[in-house]
């Protein structure tokens, strides 16, 4: 049997379409289709159901799975064995994260871990929405909300600080803010209300109802740009922020919020070496990071 078509297969039934496969295995979608029909002429079986919204495993292809994942193992072990390639990692995960966490925390650490395992592809979705690892939209998801049970390996990532902030020059352009009250006639920059991804993000309900906004945006990443050039007041999440030297806390006392990032993966990939090696890198970057991430820093 043909282990190329094996492989289109692994990759298929975890993307769940044609394009998404085909992006993994770096071909065109028409390629993993071929490869697919010819598997299965070969073993003379459907092991896709096609559907609208891409290919369902059959009950064949449910069976055939955990074969086909075991001998990926088996392969990676002997690779990483072999004279000359110590420690090789290959293939692609895809990690879904928010926006900013992904661009800012990750993103510098994926890259290098990528360089050092040539053989390996990161693709890093940093979106401003779920990522869902039900729908196999990745095989890695950090997110704001605890994963629901199912066969998921799951981790509490870490927690993390938001607070409010603005720019040194709109400070110096407007009245003192010593007290939640002061906040009373000041201009926000915040999240779309009906489009917040998550209810973890409903940050300014709890301390202000704002009268009036300079910009609301689905991207936190476009919320900090626009605090820095002095448009208003937003809640930013300290990795962010505390980078900045012209953004200054605002009511550092009271306005500060503590948030969590989880980390899933599907149970029937934490044997796949490398999956477990991103895994890893993940949790260490964060724990490099932790001081950033908590707004460890005096208040000065």
């Amino acid at each position: 049997m043909d282990w190329d078509n094996l492989r289109y297969f692994l990759e298929l039934a975890r993307a769940g379409t044609l394009v998404g496969a085909a992006r993994r295995l770096a071909v065109d979608h028409t390629t993993v289709a071929r490869r697919i029909q010819a598997l299965e002429k070969q073993m003379d079986v459907a092991l896709f159901a096609r559907e609208a919204g891409g290919h369902r495993l059959t009950e064949a292809g449910r069976q055939l799975l955990p074969q086909v994942e075991a001998m990926e193992s088996a392969f990676q072990s002997v690779q990483s064995a072999a004279p000359g390639t110590p420690g090789a990692l290959s293939g692609v995960v895809r990690i879904g994260t928010p926006e900013g966490f992904g661009t800012v925390v990750l993103a510098p650490h994926l890259a290098q871990f990528a360089l050092a395992h040539p053989g390996l592809v990161i693709d890093l979705l940093a979106l401003p929405r779920l990522v869902h690892l039900s729908r196999r939209e990745a095989d890695i998801v950090v997110s704001l909300e605890r994963p629901e049970r199912g066969p998921v390996v799951a981790i509490r990532l870490t927690d993390y600080v938001l607070q409010l902030y603005a720019a040194r020059s709109y400070l110096q352009a407007h009245a003192p803010i010593t007290a939640r009250e002061d906040l009373r006639g000041h201009t926000f920059i915040s999240y779309i209300d009906d489009l917040l991804f998550s209810k973890e993000l409903q940050l300014l309900g709890e301390l202000h109802r704002p009268e009036h906004y300079a910009l609301r945006s689905t991207s936190i990443l476009a919320q900090y740009e626009a605090t820095r050039c002095g448009a208003g007041l937003a809640v930013l999440p300290a990795f962010i922020a505390e980078r900045d030297p012209d953004l200054v806390r605002v009511l550092p006392g009271v306005a500060r919020f503590t948030r969590t990032f989880w980390m899933s993966m599907p149970e029937e990939s934490r044997h796949l070496a490398r999956m477990q090696a991103t895994w890893t890198l993940v949790r260490e970057a964060v724990d490099r990071q932790k001081d950033l991430l908590l707004s460890h820093k005096s208040e000065g």
